[in-house]
């Protein structure tokens, strides 16, 4: 069956032949000697580059370099490059062939560069996976055939969060863009801040911020208070300077900071905001003000969280791009198919009513656990389906940055592939890619991936951003499933042994099921110690070797975590004398974590970098609880771990407080633990200890958690209540 399958993947993804001498229009190369000549017909950095890969290419097949001439020069075999095409728009191409000529003409953009990637790609066998890699068929004579194409693309802007991005070829053979190529001053996402910094406008002008909870509160990450007409008047001043010192550059980006809920409030703001159902009704009619006064620049402005739903009046003018943001859904099913895409598809739909300037930016995998699983590939074709039926002209997909994210280089082929036109066969993209870059490992991978998609659609479990591969464990990851990931990859390892570089690719496609093994056995009892360990020692070397450093988006290494787990989640003697005690409520925590908070504060088991599974939290309150013993005990420590996730305004505490009883009548003080503010973006887990001079007998632990309340100026959260989680109370 596998052979079999492999002699069909071949078949539909072998490149098609180079025609024959019989067949050809154009000999470019005989023999290892140049036949044609290259004639650049405008002097654009997109001709050259298109110059430079083309001979690039033939000088790899055939050894040969084709002479680069002017036109006066060229007699006979010319390549044209770069003439001007009404049968495409900007960066797409036209491409013809007949005896004597071909031409690569640009409607525009890099036409030309990307209509050389189509010539190599489709008429003469090369083929480009992933950051230098690339596979051609060496030959010493090449030849065209008669050939007559235009193509244009779906978005006039296109980019992935790649690390592929690295290398200028790829880049170009995806058609991908950078957005400091088109956003003025590289302003192009959360720019508030950035255009009037709180550290500078704050304490002089707190008018200019945010009203929320009955005061202002300027903040890295605080809005305007966009009903302010000197605050418009100081943005105009900005906005023309930046302009000036960005000659020949025609859009900007004026948009919300990260944050969610943190828009003004006051009275004026307020008022219209009430009146046109959404917070964006304040944005939309103060970057309408911007784009009526600048009306040959072009103005983007986020439509995210808060802001994502649009104003039911006013509406966007031309010169406004609506740059709309689906972080919110869950990815096992298109956004058609679920009630968090479905939301997205309502403000997408409303957006396309009033706009046909939007900007859709897509995520596609996970940020807090990169390198686990993600099989989100049967939706990326609809999902960029859908945006280009709702008038999405620009797209930028925030996907795998990091070397080890989950099949991080099939992702960015897929979406390279799809955004230039969405109307491709996803299936066969992901059977094209795993041949090439996989070779005999590909009948393997292909059927581990339709398994696990299998397993997530039939286990209920939505696939989210910010997921756990905890919340997976009985799901797609469960024990069963597992071990037959585990024999596919032997499969595909065996498959490509002889092969140093196949080997490494499929090896790093495993780690996402090693990292994931390894995050189960965390949550469970009674696991082999040293099997446990052999496959920890495993998933290192595997990543070092391979170049994987990172785990999260908050820079969370691989060498940390390894160190980490060995210290904290290898299976130990449980030697805390409050193991399984009773919790006597007194300020319980918020409502979801409520069904674990008995066991989980004294199971044993600590939490991981994910605050969705193990941890207990309390959003804005105090915690306040008693653990019962059941007898009494002598010991001389209280400590309990917290959990730091700023960007998910999961913050510390201000103080951590124990005391004890006998008799939960009569209680002592053991002492306070008082947390330093952290602005790390790092995931971490910190002790809240404290220590006795002497020993004490107790059966009762009282412990008392003091929260900061509002989240600080410098944070997403400003003005709102802050989270802290707790796991594991050790009493020793």
């Amino acid at each position: 069956m596998d052979h079999k399958f492999l002699e069909s993947i071949f078949i539909l993804c072998l490149p098609a032949a180079l025609p024959t001498v019989a067949d050809a229009q154009m000999t470019l190369v005989k023999d290892g000697k140049p036949q044609a000549s290259i004639v650049i017909c405008q002097p654009t950095a997109a001709d050259s580059a298109a110059a430079t890969l083309l001979n690039k290419f033939i000088q790899r097949m055939s050894g040969a370099t084709l002479p680069v001439v002017s036109q006066q020069q060229a007699k006979r075999n010319v390549v044209l490059l770069g003439q001007p095409t009404s049968a495409a728009t900007e960066d797409g191409y036209e491409i013809t062939c007949q005896p004597g000529e071909l031409s690569v003409k640009t409607g525009g953009g890099k036409g030309t560069l990307y209509g050389v990637c189509t010539l190599l790609e489709s008429y003469m066998c090369v083929d480009y996976w992933a950051k230098d890699a690339y596979t051609f068929m060496p030959s010493r004579t090449i030849t065209l055939p008669q050939i007559t194409l235009a193509d244009s693309p779906a978005f006039r802007f296109r980019q992935t969060f790649s690390y592929c991005n690295d290398d200028p070829d790829y880049e170009a053979w995806f058609r991908l863009e950078h957005q400091d190529q088109i956003f003025a001053g590289d302003l192009w996402v959360h720019t508030f801040n950035r255009i009037l910094p709180a550290s500078v406008y704050g304490k002089s002008h707190p008018e200019y911020y945010s009203f929320i909870n009955g005061q202002r509160r300027p903040g890295d990450h605080s809005q305007w208070c966009l009903s302010n007409p000197e605050l418009f008047e100081l943005v105009c001043q900005k906005v023309d300077s930046i302009f000036k010192a960005h000659p020949g550059m025609k859009m900007i980006s004026i948009s919300q900071n990260d944050g969610n809920n943190t828009y003004c409030q006051c009275p004026e703001c307020k008022k219209v905001d009430e009146y046109e159902g959404s917070p964006s009704g304040s944005i939309i009619r103060f970057l309408n003000k911007l784009a009526a006064r600048f009306p040959d620049k072009e103005f983007s402005t986020l439509a995210y969280l808060y802001s994502m739903h649009p104003p039911k009046h006013v509406k966007p003018l031309k010169n406004v791009n609506i740059m709309l943001c689906d972080i919110d859904c869950k990815r096992e099913v298109p956004l058609t198919d679920n009630a968090s895409g479905r939301d997205f598809v309502k403000a997408l739909e409303g957006w396309a009513r009033i706009s046909d300037n939007i900007f859709v930016w897509d995520y596609g995998i996970n940020f807090d656990n990169m390198v686990v699983p993600f099989p989100n590939f049967h939706i990326l074709q609809k999902n960029l389906a859908l945006f280009k039926k709702n008038h999405a002209t620009m797209v930028f997909e925030q996907v795998n940055g990091q070397r080890g994210t989950d099949f991080a280089e099939m992702r960015a082929y897929m979406l390279g592939k799809l955004m230039w036109n969405p109307s491709q066969d996803a299936d066969l993209l992901m059977r094209e890619f795993l041949y090439g870059y996989y070779g005999a490992a590909a009948p393997y991978l292909y059927k581990y991936q339709n398994m696990l998609q299998g397993a997530l659609l039939a286990s209920g479990v939505p696939l989210w951003i910010y997921d756990s591969p905890v919340s997976h464990k009985n799901g797609m990851l469960n024990h069963n499933l597992m071990r037959n990931y585990q024999e596919l990859f032997d499969k595909a390892e065996a498959a490509v042994a002889g092969d140093s570089t196949l080997l490494g690719r499929v090896q790093v496609a495993r780690l996402p099921i090693q990292y994931s093994e390894l995050e189960i056995a965390r949550t469970e009892t009674g696991g082999d110690r040293e099997a446990i360990e052999r496959k920890l020692e495993d998933f290192r070397e595997k990543a070092a070797r391979y170049g994987v450093t990172q785990l999260n988006e908050r820079n969370n290494n691989v060498e940390d975590y390894c160190q980490l787990y060995r210290s904290r989640f290898l299976p130990h003697a449980n030697t805390n004398k409050a193991a399984g005690s009773k919790v006597i409520w007194i300020n319980k925590p918020a409502a979801r974590y409520q069904p674990i908070a008995d066991k989980a504060l004294t199971d044993g088991l600590y939490g991981g970098a994910t605050y969705v599974e193990s941890w207990v939290g309390w959003e804005g309150q105090d915690a306040d609880f008693i653990l019962d013993m059941g007898s009494e005990k002598t010991f001389s420590s209280v400590s309990t771990d917290f959990l730091l996730q700023s960007g998910a305004w999961v913050l510390l505490p201000k103080s951590v407080s124990y005391s004890y009883s006998t008799d939960n009548k009569n209680y002592r003080s053991l002492g306070t633990h008082e947390f330093q503010e952290d602005r790390s973006g790092s995931i971490k887990f910190v002790p809240g200890e404290v220590k006795s001079d002497a020993p004490v007998t107790a059966r009762y632990i009282h412990v008392q958690v003091k929260t900061i309340g509002l989240c600080p100026s410098w944070h997403y959260g400003v003005g709102y209540p802050a989270w802290f989680f707790m796991d594991e109370v050790e009493v020793k």
